[in-house]
């Protein structure tokens, strides 16, 4: 740990000037303090034991199946009093006054990320207005106006809306965005950026028809605006962050990535979310140079990876990927890859392989022979291959013992992942009614 730590921080030092530049014209100080705050976090943040971390969320996944009749494929129509499958949800979805007790649901994130609390310890912030008009000083009421708050909010919606973002959407820390009980679609505009915070939870939105925004005055903060680049187009970019929960988010048809997870970003959950008709779905790692994303750790489970994916769910470079029950039921070229010695440790999860007897390899490794990368960390345990799929694993068996052993709680198999991810993606939640 000492020797990466030391590592981390030398790396910090040399690439925080490129670094603190994505996407902003004209470092500032504002932007430098705020580069060099989320390094600290986000060393705080990393996990010396992952194995520890993977073994407590497969035991949630065990304890949420006790007592049930899981042995069945459960294809039928879901019709149980509680419509929640998985440990997430059963720590939320099955109480009738969801709507009254919103800040429960900080308390069930699982994975890398079960430490984000987002906005629980601040007030209820309602947007009421859907519209994105000024970039610089937003109304009051507007989604833009309530993430650029430097204190802690639970930000929910009164109403449905569409709201098309001019320029993407800079957060800062301590924050929930929270669509249960409307129908809120993020669409046609700009996406989400996460950049250098910590602490953020987004659940329920739709986001979708993502372009990348022209750049120009932005705020950043309450108090602060800068020049921002054009934007890349992704959904939800998560840069330099630690901290971060993306749950029940449905996403399509943006101009790059749906979920980035770049620049020293760890401690990061994507859970319960559906993915369609996209390209290139979530690159984790900034690039094959940028080795400062050792400390990339990040869980990917419950998810529902459907029509029209291409590849890259995800694409990881250096850092550590939980990908764990997850419903794999269409790509076009691969369905996992990655460069520069990620550990991959897939469990659990059910890959159905497209027609093309050319793309039944679930794993891609790019820009590297096989003498170099048959020794990294690739394991697939109790994943469920069909229609051909198949997962060319690496690394020494012995390797794997730390994630496998007597004492590790097996993730549910990939025979489980129809009743797991059966509710992935936006949620429509009644007030009044378990969601």
């Amino acid at each position: 740990m000492a020797a990466v730590k030391k590592s981390f921080l030398v790396l910090f030092v040399l690439s925080v000037a490129v670094v603190v530049h994505a996407n902003i014209e004209k470092a500032d100080d504002y932007w430098t303090m705020r580069a060099e705050e989320a390094e600290k976090v986000a060393e705080k943040a990393y996990n010396p034991n992952p194995a520890g971390l993977v073994n407590d969320f497969n035991f949630h996944v065990d304890k949420s199946e006790k007592g049930t009749n899981s042995t069945r494929r459960n294809l039928k129509k879901y019709t149980g009093k509680c419509l929640a499958t998985n440990p997430i949800d059963r720590c939320w979805r099955c109480d009738p006054n969801w709507a009254n007790n919103r800040k429960r649901l900080a308390d069930c994130a699982l994975g890398f990320g079960r430490n984000t609390i987002g906005g629980k310890m601040g007030r209820i912030y309602v947007v009421t207005d859907a519209s994105d008009n000024d970039m610089v000083h937003p109304e009051p009421g507007t989604l833009r106006h309530a993430v650029i708050q430097k204190e802690p909010l639970w930000i929910i919606f009164a109403r449905s809306m569409i709201i098309r973002l001019n320029q993407e959407l800079i957060m800062t820390s301590d924050k929930t965005i929270d669509a249960r009980g409307a129908n809120v679609h993020i669409a046609y505009g700009a996406g989400i950026t996460l950049q250098f915070i910590k602490n953020v939870i987004i659940h329920g939105l739709h986001i979708h028809d993502i372009v990348s925004g022209s750049g120009g005055l932005v705020a950043d903060s309450v108090d602060h605006y800068g020049i921002r680049t054009q934007s890349d187009g992704d959904a939800i970019s998560i840069f330099g962050s630690s901290h971060i929960w993306v749950d029940h988010i449905s996403m399509s048809k943006c101009k790059d990535g749906l979920v980035d997870v770049i620049q020293g970003s760890t401690a990061v959950t994507i859970s319960n979310c559906h993915m369609t008709h996209h390209n290139e779905v979530m690159l984790f790692g900034a690039s094959d140079s940028y080795s400062k994303d050792q400390i990339m750790q990040v869980t990917v489970a419950f998810n529902h990876f459907g029509k029209g994916l291409v590849q890259r769910m995800p694409r990881c470079r250096w850092g550590f990927v939980h990908v764990v029950n997850n419903d794999y039921t269409h790509w076009l070229m691969y369905a996992i890859g990655g460069s520069q010695h990620p550990t991959i440790i897939s469990q659990g999860n059910r890959f159905i392989a497209p027609p093309d007897i050319n793309a039944k390899q679930v794993t891609k490794r790019d820009y590297s022979p096989e003498s170099v990368w048959k020794s990294w960390s690739w394991r697939s345990e109790g994943d469920l291959m069909m229609n051909g799929a198949y997962f060319v694993q690496s690394g020494h068996p012995k390797s794997s013992r730390r994630f496998s052993n007597a004492d590790m709680i097996k993730a549910k198999p990939g025979t489980y992942v129809t009743r797991l991810t059966r509710f992935a993606g936006s949620l429509n939640c009644v007030v009044g009614k378990p969601c």
